[in-house]
């Protein structure tokens, strides 16, 4: 059996799907936690505050989007499209990494599983699948 179609594979991506839907809802709810991930200062000015608690509900939006992609596709069997998903959420956090390593810290709270991701997602895509 190739191993883009394993159904250990799927059970591993779907576990990868859901963490992104967690990370969006605590974003929704605990933005200044949310924020936290990124390692940067929670702001103390109320229109500051307003401001990040405003694009950590963007934030929540696009991690529970991704998650739900990922979920569809493995919903409807369509194997190539989880990858390039996969391979997609992977440069999400490559970039939350490379915004983070530009403040100083906190980069490797993304770059410790893009990786994964983008392993992920060449397994679905069939890059190691033997023939």
């Amino acid at each position: 059996m190739p191993a883009s179609d394993s159904s250990v594979l799927r059970l591993v991506a779907s576990a990868f799907a859901a963490i992104p839907i967690g990370f969006g809802i605590n974003a929704f709810v605990r933005p200044d936690h949310a924020l936290s991930f990124f390692e940067f200062e929670v702001p103390t000015s109320p229109a500051e505050r307003d401001l990040v608690n405003s694009l950590m509900v963007v934030y929540g939006a696009r991690d529970v989007f991704m998650g739900v992609a990922l979920f569809s596709a493995l919903f409807f069997g369509h194997p190539k499209s989880v990858g390039w998903i996969m391979i997609a959420t992977s440069a999400v956090a490559y970039v939350d990494g490379f915004v983070c390593w530009t403040h100083g810290r906190g980069e490797w709270n993304h770059w410790g599983y893009a990786p994964v991701l983008t392993v992920l997602g060449s397994l679905f895509l069939g890059f190691f699948d033997r023939r």
